[in-house]
């Protein structure tokens, strides 16, 4: 491995008195915070408390986007497209961003979340509507994206929108042998402790496989692990171990 990988998390994932996650055990751990912002969930005091949070553990701030589907947790498919899905991301990185700014930092990247996320890898028009709208916030601000196999024209339309792309790989979902998460539904999708540390080691010295050993170049920058995966601070703590023993 010949750079850090690093962590990151989705937290924030709140709404007034309701809470999914341990933020403060968990933000200590990770290197990157993506902080949901009101689509699939977050409200704005809840936002608060993660950039504070995130601030005092010198972990980075980043807009958890979504469609706005509180109730089903961003996870199911909306049809919104073009300048109506541009102007729903811009809401909510503008939302984190005034409220990171107040506090004296900043949202320094964008991560799609659930449905919206797996539907830009899809469609290649969603997938220009989330790079033009995280590029029109600020010029450094980057962008996450799935580590598969790296599409030509995904790296492409990235230079167009003068965009820089980080490649996720996720340490507690199993792949499909085209790279892809397998979806939550099917047995095995979401891997426990054990073999998501082994699967994050794997990850790191790129040499992950599938269940049939089919191996995946995923050429990861950085690790996702879920705030709401059963043990999530548990598997964290051990995977960041796993990492740092390389």
């Amino acid at each position: 491995m010949t750079e850090r990988l690093t962590l990151n998390c989705d937290m924030g994932e709140g709404f007034g008195p309701w809470s999914m996650g341990d933020d403060q055990a968990i933000m200590p751990l990770i290197d990157a915070a993506n902080i949901a912002c009101g689509g699939h969930a977050g409200d704005p005091t809840t936002m608060r408390h993660c950039v504070e949070l995130a601030k005092r553990h010198k972990t980075e701030v980043g807009a958890h986007v979504s469609y706005p589907d509180k109730q089903g947790f961003g996870r199911r498919a909306m049809d919104i497209r073009g300048p109506e899905l541009v102007d729903l991301i811009l809401f909510q990185i503008g939302a984190l961003d005034g409220i990171a700014r107040s506090n004296g930092t900043r949202v320094t990247f964008v991560k799609p979340h659930g449905a919206l996320y797996h539907t830009m890898l899809a469609d290649p028009d969603i997938l220009n509507d989330v790079m033009r709208a995280a590029s029109s916030w600020h010029s450094d601000l980057e962008l996450v994206v799935l580590a598969t196999p790296r599409d030509r024209k995904t790296v492409q339309l990235a230079v167009e929108h003068g965009l820089t792309l980080r490649y996720e790989a996720f340490a507690d979902r199993a792949y499909t042998g085209r790279g892809l998460l397998l979806g939550r539904d099917k047995p095995g999708a979401v891997l426990n402790t054990e073999e998501a540390a082994k699967q994050a080691v794997a990850i790191a010295e790129n040499n992950l496989r599938t269940a049939k050993g089919r191996r995946i170049p995923v050429n990861a920058d950085t690790l996702c692990v879920h705030s709401d995966t059963p043990g999530a601070i548990k598997m964290i703590r051990t995977i960041r171990q796993a990492l740092d023993g390389l």
